[in-house]
């Protein structure tokens, strides 16, 4: 202002007609001007809250996986066998996982639209089935790992008897097919004293005929002969009443037929015989159910495990003639009335003892 003041008054002095600018106080706005500040809220520089978060997860994920690559192969590297256990645990859990999660939605369908065990599809029954034993084995183990510090003690037993502990998720590939020999080993002892039982209450059926039919039939498997279907079905009779019911049977037949079924034998007679009546009950919805399906619409792996469930080694056997053995059980089993079903737990015994290729 002064210094305006001074330039007037020179021009005044030297004649000139000047007159004075008003003065005009400006205030300073800040204008958000496009070439030089840009567009305020480019997509571009400022990310929404949503996105910045989605882009720090996948970051975080990308390093992640990236780092757990690096380990995997550092073990697999310099520690191969620790490797085998550590990608065969952690497989497994997530096999039991979504199994777990497979059987809460065919409960839930189950409730949702009012539907028994019986009326569900194969896939269905069989995941159930196994879940409620492999479920029945860890609960077993979540017991002896309460003690405080017993789980370090559960570890080292889960190490050095994973057959007994361990359900099959958490085996190695070499370990299922080893222990599959095993168990079928195992219920093999078995076979000789169940047809020992059969000779011996041969006797003791009313009808002629049908004790000419089972000396018979003893015999043939005795000389390694694979029977026929018809001479099975031949004594649905005397397998629904006195001396081979399955109210009837002994308990020392009860305990030789709980082994051919890999169950345990540590039980009372009484619960040894719910279990049995039960087991054999589920194998015959089961049986309905798949022959509902049919058999071609089976997996391999599929026809494997119900061939091996019913007695079956079918390790050892080609998937053709497992195919064969399972659609002779069906034709069995879906003959049989829930009287007769003393037959289908001893069919077990006498549909696989001599089947081709199951000798080793």
């Amino acid at each position: 202002m002064a210094l305006s003041r001074l330039c007037w008054t020179r021009a005044a002095l030297r004649g000139s007609a000047v007159t004075p600018r008003p003065y005009v106080t400006r205030r300073p706005q800040l204008v958000r001007s496009g070439p030089a500040w840009g567009a305020p809220w480019s997509s571009k520089l400022h990310l929404s809250p949503k996105a910045d978060v989605k882009s720090l997860i996948s970051y975080v994920a990308t390093k992640t996986k990236a780092i757990n690559g690096k380990y995997h192969r550092f073990l697999e590297r310099n520690f191969p066998r620790f490797y085998l256990l550590y990608t065969t645990f952690t497989k497994g859990l997530q096999k039991l996982w979504a199994d777990a999660k497979k059987s809460r939605r065919i409960k839930a369908d189950m409730v949702k639209h009012n539907v028994k065990f019986h009326q569900l599809s194969y896939r269905e029954m069989e995941h159930l089935r196994q879940f409620r034993r492999d479920v029945t084995k860890c609960f077993f183990l979540g017991i002896i790992s309460i003690p405080p510090f017993a789980n370090y003690l559960v570890f080292l037993l889960m190490y050095l008897f994973p057959r007994q502990l361990l359900i099959r998720h958490f085996w190695t590939p070499k370990q299922q097919i080893d222990f599959l020999h095993i168990y079928h080993d195992i219920r093999k002892k078995s076979h000789p004293e169940v047809l020992s039982y059969l000779e011996k209450v041969i006797p003791l059926i009313s009808d002629e005929g049908l004790r000419w039919h089972m000396t018979e039939l003893c015999t043939k498997i005795r000389r390694g002969t694979h029977p026929a279907i018809q001479e099975i079905l031949a004594l649905r009779k005397s397998f629904s009443n006195h001396p081979l019911g399955m109210n009837q049977l002994h308990a020392s037949q009860i305990k030789a037929l709980s082994r051919a079924m890999l169950l345990t034998t540590y039980l009372p007679s009484p619960l040894l015989r719910h279990r049995l009546k039960t087991h054999t009950t589920v194998i015959h919805q089961l049986d309905k159910a798949l022959a509902k399906l049919g058999i071609n619409q089976l997996t391999d792996q599929e026809v494997k495990s119900a061939c091996y469930l019913r007695g079956l080694n079918s390790t050892l056997i080609a998937e053709e003639r497992c195919r064969t053995w399972l659609a002779e059980w069906l034709q069995i089993s879906c003959n049989l009335k829930e009287a007769e079903l003393s037959l289908l737990l001893h069919n077990v015994v006498l549909l696989s003892t001599n089947y081709i290729g199951t000798r080793r």
